[in-house]
């Protein structure tokens, strides 16, 4: 019991080491010595147990030096400068690979405003600014597209025209073999034409007799009934 309420007094007087630089020479350099040697025990073991490589430099104040590597301390700093080259060049890299990427960007971003603009124009909008040169331009590429667009419509019809006709000729040679099967003399298609008769008045033609009556309205009268009787 004594001696556990004298462990548990030191504990209580050492209390939480403070990290900033120790004041006192004799206890720094005794601070010093046993960390030191706690370190390179802990990478001695770290190396033993885990199979890594583990390498050291510890430089005293007074410039001693003390070291620990589990493999060969040369290797090791090379193996270590050779890591932090490519990390650096990768770094590098990224950064060029990334500066190239925002230029594409800013580039890409040009070339869609330029086509929204020739969009609009082609559709008859934004032409205010335009100069007569840019207007012919624009014309002849409008000329242009409706040409290739008349172009693909009549390959379109005829392919469709072809597709037609062979299917009328598979269904023609289908009909041919139903009415075979069935014993059924097929009809032989025509194009004969209704023939047009010549336009007839539907009224008779008679003979129109006129005559010439000289004098007053009421003679003229008693002329008409003469001519009726």
């Amino acid at each position: 019991g004594f001696w556990a309420l004298a462990y548990l007094g030191a504990e209580m007087v050492r209390g939480k080491t403070q990290m900033r630089r120790i004041e006192n020479a004799t206890s720094r350099q005794v601070t010093f010595s046993k960390r030191r040697n706690g370190l390179l025990k802990k990478a001695f073991e770290l190396s033993v147990l885990c199979d890594a490589e583990v390498a050291i430099i510890i430089f005293s104040p007074r410039g001693k030096l003390y070291e620990f590597a589990s493999f060969s301390m040369q290797e090791t700093i090379e193996r270590y400068r050779r890591h932090t080259k490519d990390t650096q060049t990768n770094s590098k890299s990224d950064e060029q690979n990334m500066q190239n990427l925002k230029q594409e960007a800013a580039n890409m971003m040009k070339k869609i405003e330029l086509l929204e603009v020739s969009k609009r124009r082609l559709l008859g909008e934004g032409l205010g600014t335009c100069s007569i040169e840019e207007l012919q331009q624009i014309e002849e590429q409008l000329e242009r597209s409706v040409s290739s667009i008349r172009a693909r419509k009549t390959q379109v019809l005829n392919e469709q025209i072809e597709q037609l006709k062979e299917k009328e000729k598979t269904l023609a040679a289908e009909n041919a073999r139903l009415c075979e099967k069935c014993g059924i003399q097929p009809q032989q298609g025509s194009n004969e034409q209704k023939e047009i008769l010549p336009y007839k008045e539907s009224s008779p033609s008679s003979d129109v007799e006129t005559e010439l009556f000289i004098g007053l309205p009421e003679g003229r009268a008693k002329h008409s009934r003469l001519l009726q009787n």
